[in-house]
């Protein structure tokens, strides 16, 4: 076991693949890409600099010389130049114009964009997984009726598949938002101390169509196609707020699903997995708890209020440039990404593995649907000669004592019973079952589901079908 504190969304939760994105050793060997993209763009715009430079930061790209940057970080307190100077090191031909030109916000802030990129790709491709498996379920169970609640008492009826619809429908603003996101990816490029470009300026002997190529051809080489036209020495920090309210967003989806399995699981219509050795509780052996679906709501919750996080520090700035995002930026934004990513692992293994009770569905509902079928009994009772106010009075009569018989005696719903027994009616019990059928209270809800799938979900399935066949699983 280790000494020292290490963070629980490494050793438990988050993915290998996600950790390794906001790894230092990414970091670092992006800095390194992105100073032979400099190099390599300066020398075609007509600055001094050889091939043989430019071959020897490519061969040392990977081969990151830690123990120098260390030590030298420790002598000079300044991470970039330490770096600058242990790249150095490795390549002496080079030295002379590694970072030339640049300030550190270059490597430092197009990295992060670059990793924050490729971890909102990362979470997309988990939220289009769980989108192709809630839909199946949906599918699959689009005509089994269930109660619906409206302020957790019962309610009209939907089926276990529409409501699945619901989940499904945040998650696909949540995907709309994602896409937006990366649809207007674009690099700080190479601005300068200001973002002025001065330095650059001077470089090129004041030529501005060379700085402005120069801006693009790095962004091209790293894979983007444009960068921000304006900034300070930073690029706004509005983009580490957007980004954190996707993820925000999708946090609050998962939590309204991990709440409602929850509950649901308290009624035992519908159960997370459980394996066979899994332990529900260490006093109480028999419980089965939902920890998967308790999980989800917990790091939700860290990563809705994580969100404030970067909203502050944009709000916060001060002019070109405030040093007072470093820290903060350093901690909150690898940890929302790392939470999400934990979140949508365990969505995925959960909607996998779901359990459905049909049985116990069907209790809950014929312990409620009577009440809800009274307008229907007394409409085919008015059919057959009743007077509707005579009838309205003797349902609400037999409504009650029916629902004493329930809650106050704790015995079944006898109100069908009771209004089979009154001639005032003339239905026989068959009659009534026959007004019961739960399939007759579910509305247009199995269609809705067809619909929905077929004309929303389906072709964003499809668009994304590369994406599909994620493996998870958990370590805890």
């Amino acid at each position: 076991m280790k000494n020292t504190y290490e963070s629980p969304l490494n050793s438990r939760y988050a993915s290998k693949e996600m950790q390794q994105l906001f790894s230092p050793d990414m970091k670092f060997k992006t800095w390194r890409k992105l100073w032979i993209a400099l190099a390599e763009a300066e020398k075609e715009l007509g600055l001094n600099i050889s091939d043989e430079q430019i071959g020897e930061l490519k061969k040392f790209q990977d081969e990151i010389n830690y123990e120098t940057a260390a030590k030298r970080e420790a002598e000079v307190r300044h991470d970039v130049m330490a770096h600058v100077f242990a790249y150095g090191e490795q390549c002496p031909k080079a030295k002379p114009i590694i970072h030339l030109g640049a300030t550190s916000c270059y490597v430092g802030d197009n990295t992060d964009i670059i990793i924050m990129t490729e971890a909102l790709k990362l979470i997309k491709q988990k939220l289009v997984n769980i989108i192709k498996l809630l839909a199946d379920f949906a599918m699959e169970y689009k005509d089994l009726p269930t109660l619906g609640f409206t302020h957790f008492q019962p309610a009209q009826l939907t089926t276990v598949g529409k409501r699945a619809c619901l989940w499904l429908q945040e998650l696909l603003l949540d995907l709309e938002d994602v896409d937006y996101q990366l649809s207007k990816a674009k690099l700080l490029g190479s601005k300068g101390t200001t973002g002025t470009q001065a330095s650059f300026l001077e470089l090129f002997d004041g030529d501005h169509e060379k700085v402005k190529k120069l801006d693009k051809m790095i962004a091209e080489n790293m894979g983007y196609s444009d960068v921000f036209p304006v900034s300070g020495q930073t690029y706004s920090r509005k983009l580490d707020s957007q980004m954190l309210n996707v993820l925000s967003g999708i946090a609050q989806s998962a939590y309204k699903f991990s709440n409602d399995i929850r509950l649901l699981q308290h009624l035992k219509e519908i159960e997370e997995p459980f394996e066979k050795n899994q332990i529900g509780s260490s006093a109480m052996a028999y419980k089965r708890n939902p920890m998967r679906t308790e999980r989800i709501s917990s790091l939700a919750r860290y990563v809705i209020v994580d969100a404030l996080n970067p909203a502050i520090t944009a709000s916060t700035q001060w002019f070109e440039r405030t040093l007072d995002d470093s820290a903060n930026k350093r901690i909150s934004i690898p940890e929302a990404f790392l939470a999400v990513d934990a979140i949508l692992g365990i969505y995925i293994n959960v909607v996998d593995g779901l359990v459905v009770y049909p049985k116990v569905i069907e209790q809950h509902i014929n312990r409620e649907l009577p009440f809800m079928a009274t307008e229907n009994i007394m409409m085919s009772a008015v059919k057959k000669g009743g007077d509707r106010q005579e009838l309205h009075e003797k349902i609400r009569i037999h409504s009650m004592d029916a629902a004493k018989q329930v809650k106050v005696e704790g015995k079944h719903n006898d109100l069908i019973e009771r209004i089979a027994d009154d001639e005032t009616f003339n239905l026989n019990l068959n009659e009534l079952k026959a007004i019961l059928n739960p399939k007759d209270f579910v509305g247009r809800s199995p269609e809705q589901v067809e619909e929905f799938v077929n004309e929303y979900i389906q072709p964003i399935l499809k668009e994304n079908e590369a994406l599909l066949g994620v493996k998870v699983e958990l370590k805890v």
